[in-house]
């Protein structure tokens, strides 16, 4: 499929974005922007309390972005203009009905104008809260999917989830789509039964408040609630479990709304478009790198030989675009898109280790006094069993030396006990919520996206062929000063 044919679908069409102000709603839209000038409106649902509340957030968090540099620079004075023709803020919630949208009149303009809905909301935190998560990623994709069945002119609904919705499958995971209440291997019950998990929800949560329950009471619940609630069917973590329920719940399209859910992997800093390296905030596996930069961590846990599936955050909205272009002439009313990069272009978690280490050694992170921070070749700790063991020999000890101390001395140690006690907990709870990644033993299968790539192959603007990459250019000159730059600024 010629570029020109890509541009031209999306000539006249108007796309509601919801989750509009994440990391990949924002590369999306200043995509679609960039190379279709004349698309005709981009509605942008955006969690806030009011339309002026709405319209600050776009500026401060989406608009004002580095990200957007290109664009400001092309349009200069007239970028204003451009954007209020094309852009308008919506206040509103997946996590509600109508997505939260009060304003009668501007949800009617929608569903009548509307012609690509593309749902990217999401909390992404492994251990969010069960209620949260389940009313942003499962019953949000519901909400979703329901004003899109109320939408007069729709053509197509596209579904941001995650390719770890198959949990920690091991081999060749299949691009196919669950059925409602699947539940994955070793699951202790046999049947998702969603209605069920709302009322799990609903009731710990009454029976929180009738205990007049602190928030920090309350959080702590529930999320320990949902970690054990996707435990108990198969999953690793709650965003995962969410993620996949979010899935089953989209099955109530009407026939002439093609779906395509796209499941990327992990999504890292910009290949290329609008520029290389952009990120925000610090995401997934980059914690690992900020910290032992810092000096903070030590060991590295994992299988050596496990596959670290990423792909740029360019290249999976450059698939979007090219599945939605495409889908228009597909007979298939469903169609599910891993993009990724381990089946066509493999990174092992050793050699991500020995990147780390090259990149901080020529360019090492800086203490709080200005001084670069010196990091030493670190272990890999190749079992959970060896992490645990490293624990309970490097700092158990000092945890129980600073408790005997504090003793001693009344409590004069008893910040520094706690605080060590503290960090220790949170690297023993980081580490059991990153082995299902860590330890990963799954390829992921991408043969509908290897069509997609085959049309379009050879395309600058919408390149998402992972064998492009190589890997040490793009972490060594791309990635980590891009965390540096945007990351840690």
């Amino acid at each position: 499929m010629e570029e020109s044919k890509i541009l031209q679908y999306f000539e006249g069409k108007t796309i509601l974005i919801t989750g509009a102000t994440g990391f990949l709603a924002k590369i999306f839209l200043e995509k679609v922007l960039r190379v279709q000038p004349k698309i005709k409106k981009l509605f942008l649902l955006i969690r806030a309390v009011d339309k002026r509340s709405a319209e600050l957030r776009l500026h401060d968090e989406v608009l004002n972005t580095g990200l957007f540099g290109i664009l400001k620079a092309k349009y200069g004075a007239d970028l204003s203009p451009f954007l209020l023709s094309k852009v308008i803020p919506v206040c509103g919630d997946v996590s509600y009905e109508n997505l939260g949208i009060f304003d009668s009149k501007l949800r009617d303009e929608i569903s009548q104008e509307v012609d690509i809905i593309v749902n990217s909301a999401a909390t992404t935190k492994f251990d969010e809260r069960y209620d949260v998560a389940m009313g942003i990623n499962a019953l949000g994709a519901m909400h979703v999917q329901k004003f899109a069945r109320n939408c007069s002119t729709i053509e197509m609904f596209v579904h941001v989830s995650t390719a770890y919705v198959h949990g920690s499958s091991v081999g060749i995971v299949p691009e196919k789509p669950f059925r409602m209440g699947e539940t994955l291997d070793g699951a202790e019950i046999s049947y998702l039964d969603i209605n069920t998990e709302k009322k799990i929800v609903e009731e710990r949560l009454r029976g929180l408040e009738a205990q007049n329950a602190t928030e920090l009471k309350i959080k702590s619940v529930m999320r320990n609630l949902g970690i054990e609630r996707a435990k108990l069917h198969g999953w690793p973590n709650t965003y995962v479990f969410t993620k996949a329920m979010g899935e089953m719940l989209l099955e109530k399209l009407k026939e002439n709304v093609k779906l395509i859910i796209v499941r990327p992997t992990i999504i890292t800093s910009t290949y290329k478009e609008p520029f290389s390296g952009w990120t925000e905030s610090i995401r997934t596996l980059d914690s690992i790198f900020v910290g032992y930069g810092k000096g903070k961590i030590k060991f590295f846990v994992g299988d050596p030989d496990s596959i670290l599936d990423m792909i740029p955050g360019d290249m999976v909205v450059n698939s979007m675009l090219v599945a939605m272009a495409m889908h228009t002439n597909q007979p298939s009313h469903r169609l599910i898109y891993h993009i990724g990069s381990s089946r066509r272009n493999p990174l092992k978690y050793a050699d991500m280790k020995w990147l780390m280490y090259r990149y901080l050694t020529k360019n090492p992170l800086l203490d709080t006094g200005g001084k670069p921070i010196k990091v030493e070749e670190a272990k890999i700790l190749e079992t959970m069993a060896s992490f645990h063991r490293y624990i309970a020999i490097h700092y158990l000890p000092f945890i129980q030396m600073l408790k005997l101390a504090n003793m001693i001395l009344c409590n004069h140690f008893e910040h520094v006990h706690v605080n060590a006690r503290r960090r220790v907990n949170h690297s023993i709870r980081l580490a059991e919520l990153y082995k299902p990644y860590l330890f990963f033993q799954g390829i992921f299968d991408d043969s509908t996206t290897e069509n997609l790539r085959t049309a379009t192959r050879g395309s600058e603007v919408f390149n998402f062929d992972p064998k492009c990459i190589q890997w040490e250019d793009y972490f060594m000159n791309i990635h980590f000063p891009g965390i540096i730059k945007y990351a840690l600024k």
